[in-house]
């Protein structure tokens, strides 16, 4: 009896599976949360980069809920969490460009109301 000596190696197999594990890493990926809230934003040209501090960021997106540093707040409760901060807090907004104007001069009164100062609106460079 005479063993039979390997030339090549048989690689259908290992791509097989290579394709289910791609397959499934690209469907998984996809429910993943991205981690921020997709906002499409107004453009401006006088707008510059913003570097990371601690501040609050109030977003509205275009469905008109209202987020807090990504903590989603009921329209009605926004009045009692901006009073949790205090009043040297740097304030970022940003509003979806679909978003009714009205909703963005409802936070931006509250506010002014709050007697915050340091406030900044979130636009995309164009």
């Amino acid at each position: 009896m005479t063993i039979k000596k390997f030339d090549t190696i048989n690689v259908v197999p290992f791509i097989d599976i290579m394709l289910v594990l791609l397959v499934i890493v690209l469907t998984t990926a996809t429910f993943v949360a991205k981690g921020y809230i997709p906002v499409d934003l107004a453009k401006a040209k006088s707008a510059t980069k913003i570097e990371k501090v601690d501040k609050l960021v109030i977003t509205i997106d275009k469905e008109q809920h209202i987020f807090f540093n990504n903590e989603k707040v009921a329209k009605e409760d926004v009045a009692s969490k901006l009073k949790s901060y205090p009043k040297e807090t740097p304030i970022s907004m940003s509003c979806d460009k679909s978003v009714a104007f009205s909703e963005f001069v409802f936070l931006l009164d509250l506010i002014k109301l709050g007697d915050f100062k340091n406030l900044g609106i979130i636009t995309q460079y164009e």
